[in-house]
């Protein structure tokens, strides 16, 4: 791929940045599996950018708590297509570099909105799946559980084999609260604090995606933005890569060259 002169310098700022770093978190949403073949919920090439579904309802009531307690056959019906977007799909290139960076820095922690369990797949271990994975399924009502490999397994809507009940997949759906023990996590480790900042695909629309990023800016740490579109973080970033999550990620890790030594000048930091 063909970078401009813009985005070169800016790739090259982000491995300046890296050199002198020893803790980096990466908050990634839905754009970071674009390359992966699958589409984003919203913005660029999203399902649901138009706004607009069958039933004339927006995507956040259809995929809520509420919605799937009174019509569980709808809300499955949306989470069936969320689901088949990522079948036969598996990571990308983009979630192989952070999971080297993982292995190559003191300390890597991403906080990933996406539930397709691609980060896992790669590799990373410092992994807060915040919003859950939707290969992972429980009964409404009584103790079973079950991890499916394909949405194709089961007949939607899902009911247990065991009491009946209505089965859901282990996701945070609009209108619920985040998993505690995730989000005390979130907070230790942001208490510890990160040298370096990235969000990554994207549109930060929640508080606790876009709070981390601010929450760098107040205390000066640098953060970096890599998305093609624009979110709610833009403005904050200090630098600003309009490109896809694997092709900068990827031009990134190899103009740092792990296991080289830092180039004339560098600061020091970054490399265990």
């Amino acid at each position: 791929m063909s970078f401009s002169d813009a985005d070169l310098r800016a790739i090259d700022r982000v491995v300046e940045l890296l050199w002198a770093s020893r803790s980096l978190l990466f908050i990634t949403g839905a754009g970071i599996s674009a390359d992966s073949g699958l589409p984003t919920y919203r913005g660029i090439g999203g399902l649901y950018d138009s706004g607009q579904t069958e039933e004339g309802m927006p995507i956040e009531e259809l995929l809520s708590g509420p919605l799937m307690r009174r019509r569980p056959d709808l809300t499955w019906k949306y989470l069936a297509q969320v689901a088949r977007a990522a079948q036969g799909a598996t990571f990308n290139r983009g979630h192989a570099v952070i999971a080297e960076m993982e292995r190559h820095f003191p300390r890597v922690w991403v906080l990933t909105q996406n539930i397709d369990g691609f980060h896992r797949q790669a590799g990373s271990r410092n992994l807060i799946e915040i919003h859950g994975d939707i290969h992972d399924l429980y009964c409404t009502r009584c103790d079973f559980r079950q991890t499916i490999l394909s949405i194709d397994e089961v007949q939607i809507p899902p009911h247990c084999p065991t009491c009946g009940s209505i089965v859901r997949p282990d996701v945070v759906l609009f209108g619920e609260l985040l998993p505690a023990e995730k989000v005390e996590r979130l907070y230790a480790e942001l208490e510890r604090g990160f040298d370096l900042t990235f969000a990554i695909g994207t549109t930060a629309v929640f508080p606790y995606i876009a709070g981390p990023v601010s929450m760098a800016k107040q205390l000066g740490r640098p953060t970096v933005e890599i998305n093609p579109g624009t979110s709610q973080v833009s403005r904050l970033v200090d630098v600003k890569l309009s490109l896809g999550a694997a092709a900068a990620l990827d031009a990134i890790w190899n103009r740092y060259g792990p296991g080289r030594s830092p180039p004339p000048g560098a600061p020091s930091g970054g490399c265990a």
